[in-house]
């Protein structure tokens, strides 16, 4: 390694945050002004909502892990905002549900990571 350890950002969310290290996305956007000051880590994943980030949160985010991120960007909503499926399929999730999962999502970012959250947690949301 070269040079001291540098904070970890992570950005973790649907689609909004999988495509935002495309050109001229605001992912890249981010690694490139932090370039060499931080690593930018990318979790997203196309097509999830709220209920699948809370079902990953201890594998996305251990509680033992070695090292921290000093930022976690939070990005869901805009798929559990959509309209319910007929058949009960689908990405949706009713708002009440949704508001729960950024709860849980916000206190295991803090209860398990005593440097998570001591600098700073963004919580983005994207409602319909």
């Amino acid at each position: 390694m070269a040079g001291p350890l540098r904070p970890q950002f992570v950005l973790f969310g649907s689609s909004i945050v999988q495509l935002s290290f495309g050109n001229g996305g605001w992912g890249a956007t981010l690694a490139d002004i932090y370039a060499r000051k931080a690593d930018i880590f990318l979790r997203g994943y196309y097509g999830w909502n709220s209920r699948r980030a809370v079902e990953v949160l201890d594998k996305v985010f251990p509680k033992d892990a070695a090292i921290h991120p000093s930022l976690v960007i939070v990005y869901f909503g805009g798929n559990d905002s959509m309209g319910p499926h007929p058949s009960g399929l689908g990405p949706h999730v009713p708002l009440n549900e949704y508001v729960e999962n950024m709860r849980k999502i916000a206190t295991h970012l803090k209860v398990h990571s005593q440097h998570t959250c001591d600098t700073a947690v963004l919580v983005f949301t994207s409602l319909g």
